[in-house]
C-alpha cells in the first residue's frame, strides 16, 4: 500500500503514525522528551533530543512497513507551537535550549510593553496579545546571549524541516503561516513578516524562516537524516492545535474543537476572512492551502495546563499514575467544597495574566485525595468554560464541542464539560486527531484525498449532552473566585 506518515512532535513526546490510504492508523513509534525546569517559571527543553527522537521514531516506522512492502509517499508535521530555538546555521548546532511555550521568563518584558501602550498595535498586527507565551520575546532573549554568533530563530517545525531535508548541507528553511501566526512576529492579513513587530520585539526578522503555505513542496527527506525515508517529499506542516482542528474535520466556518493535552486548547473554524478580535481570545491562522484554497483563520482560547496539571498531581505521589485521576475523582460525589485553579504556568484564555500562581481554595479538614482529584478534573472542564464563554460572547454560536487530547478519554471530564457550557460534546473516534491532521494535510498535499473528502469521512464517537445540574454553575462560581485570588 501506499502510505501517509505523520510526525507530530509534542511537547512530552514525538511520535510517528503510518496511515493508510483510509486514514486508518496502521503503526505508531513514540519517543517521550524531557523538560527540564531550571527556576520556577523556566521550562526548557533540548533542540537536539526533539529531531534525533524524530529520526527514531520515523526510521522505526519506516522499516517496519518497508518490510511488509508498503511505500511511504509523503509525510506530515505536526508541532508543539511556540517553542522556540536558536541555532548556528552553519554547524547545525543550538545556541542553547529550547524556550518551551510554557516558559514565563520573559514575563517582565511583556508588563513593560503593556505599559508602554504597544498592546493595541500587536493586537492589531498580529491577532494576538503579548505575553511570553508567545515565540518573539524568546527569540530576543536568546539572541541577547549569542551576539557574537550568527544566528538562525525556529519554531519546531522549521527546526525538524530543516534538519530532515538536510540541515546545513542545504536544508530547506521554511515555516507556514499557522506556527508563524504563533511568534507575535507575523502580519495575520498579509502572512508576511512584519518589520515593525520585529523592531519593536527586537528580532531580525531576515534571521527567521522563509513563510509558505502549509500545504508543501517543503523539501524532501535527506538520505542522511533518515535513511529509510529518503526522497520522501513533506507535503503538510501545521501547528499541533490547527492539526487537530483539520484532523477534526472542522472545515466549515462555527465548528469548534477542544483538545486536551498538556494544555487545553479551543479553537473555532472562522472562514476564510482575519476575524474581528474578541476580547480574551486570539485571532490566528488555522491552515493555508496555497493554490487550493488559501487561507483559513481560527479564533483560539489556550490554556497552559490540563494534562500538565494531572501529572504534577502524580509526580507529587498522590496518585500511582495519571490514569488514576478520574477513578480517584469518581471516588467523591463532588469536590468537597475545593476548587483548583490550574495556573502552574501562569493563566491564558481569556485572563491573560502571566503572574496567576496554581492554588487550591476551600480546603478544610474533611479533604482529601479524591476530592482534590474531582477538583482537578473540574478545574479542566471549567477553565474551557471560561473559554466557551468568550467564544458566546464573541458571536460564535457554540452547539457542539468535538473532543480530542489524552485527557478526553475521561468520561467525567466531558461530562461535566458539557453540563457546564450548555452544549453537546463528541469525543473524537481518533483521540489523535493532532497526528490525523498531519497526515490528513498531507495526503492533500500529495493528491491523495481532498478536503472534501475528508469532510464526509470524519466519524464522531461518544456524545455527552449537558445534563440538570444547577451545582455546576455553583461550583463554577467558586471557581473563579479562587481564579481572581490567584
Amino acid at each position: 500500500m501506499d502510505l501517509v506518515l505523520a510526525l507530530d512532535a509534542g511537547t512530552t513526546g514525538v511520535r510517528c503514525v503510518a496511515y493508510d490510504d483510509r486514514l486508518e492508523p496502521l503503526d505508531e513509534a513514540r519517543r517521550p522528551l524531557g523538560c527540564s525546569y531550571p527556576a520556577p517559571g523556566e521550562v526548557e527543553q533540548d533542540p537536539h533530543e526533539i529531531v534525533e527522537s524524530a529520526r527514531a521514531v520515523l526510521e522505526e516506522v519506516a522499516r517496519r512497513q518497508r518490510a511488509l512492502g508498503h511505500h511511504v509517499v509523503a509525510l506530515g508535521v505536526a508541532n508543539q507551537r511556540e517553542t522556540t530555538i536558536a541555532f548556528d546555521p552553519v554547524s547545525g548546532r543550538s545556541l542553547g535550549p529550547a524556550l518551551v511555550w510554557q516558559d514565563r521568563r520573559t514575563a517582565p518584558r511583556c508588563e513593560a510593553l503593556v505599559a508602554e501602550g504597544h498592546l493595541h498595535a500587536v493586537r492589531e498586527v498580529t491577532g494576538l496579545v503579548i505575553d511570553p507565551y508567545f515565540s518573539a520575546l524568546k527569540m530576543s532573549w536568546l539572541g541577547e546571549r549569542n551576539v557574537a554568533t550568527p544566528v538562525r530563530y525556529a519554531t519546531v517545525d522549521t527546526w525538524i524541516v530543516w534538519h530532515l531535508t538536510g540541515g546545513p548541507e542545504g536544508g530547506s528553511f521554511v515555516t507556514e503561516a499557522s506556527n508563524a501566526s504563533r511568534t507575535s512576529l507575523m502580519d495575520l492579513g498579509t502572512r508576511k513578516w512584519s518589520p515593525a513587530m520585529g523592531a519593536l520585539f527586537g528580532v531580525d526578522v531576515g534571521d527567521l524562516a522563509e513563510i509558505r503555505p502549509s500545504i508543501g513542496p517543503f523539501g524532501v527527506v535527506s538520505a542522511r537524516s533518515v535513511a529509510g525515508l529518503a526522497g520522501v517529499p513533506i507535503t503538510g506542516v501545521l501547528g499541533d492545535q490547527q492539526a487537530a482542528l483539520f484532523g477534526q474535520a472542522c472545515f466549515d466556518p462555527g465548528l469548534v474543537k477542544a483538545t486536551y493535552g498538556t494544555g487545553a486548547f479551543v479553537l473555532a473554524n472562522a472562514g476564510t476572512r482575519r476575524p474581528s478580535d474578541v476580547s480574551g481570545l486570539l485571532s490566528t491562522v488555522a491552515w493555508d492551502l496555497g493554490q487550493l484554497g488559501g487561507p483559513t483563520y481560527a479564533l483560539e482560547g489556550s490554556a497552559f495546563s490540563a494534562g500538565a496539571a494531572a501529572q504534577w498531581f502524580y509526580e507529587l505521589g498522590l496518585t500511582s499514575g495519571v490514569e488514576e485521576l478520574e477513578p480517584l475523582a469518581r471516588s467523591v460525589v463532588d469536590s468537597g467544597g475545593a476548587s483548583f485553579v490550574p495556573a502552574l504556568s501562569g493563566l491564558g484564555s481569556p485572563f491573560w495574566r502571566a503572574d496567576a500562581r496554581g492554588a487550591f481554595t476551600g480546603l478544610s479538614r474533611g479533604v482529601n485525595r479524591g476530592h482534590l482529584a474531582r477538583a482537578i478534573v473540574e478545574a479542566l472542564a471549567f477553565q474551557v468554560r471560561a473559554m466557551t464563554d468568550a467564544f458566546r460572547d464573541g458571536g460564535v454560536a457554540l452547539n457542539e464541542l468535538r473532543a480530542d487530547g489524552g485527557a478526553a478519554v475521561m468520561d467525567l471530564l466531558l461530562e461535566l464539560q458539557s453540563t457546564t457550557c450548555g452544549c453537546d460534546v463528541v469525543r473524537s473516534a481518533s483521540l489523535e486527531a493532532t497526528a490525523r491532521g498531519a497526515a490528513s494535510l498531507a495526503g492533500v498535499g500529495a493528491g491523495l484525498w481532498s478536503v472534501d473528502q475528508l469532510a464526509r469521512s470524519w466519524v464522531g464517537g461518544t456524545r455527552f449532552r449537558p445534563g440538570e445540574r444547577p451545582e455546576e454553575d455553583r461550583d463554577y462560581q467558586a471557581w473563579c473566585r479562587a481564579v481572581a485570588r490567584s
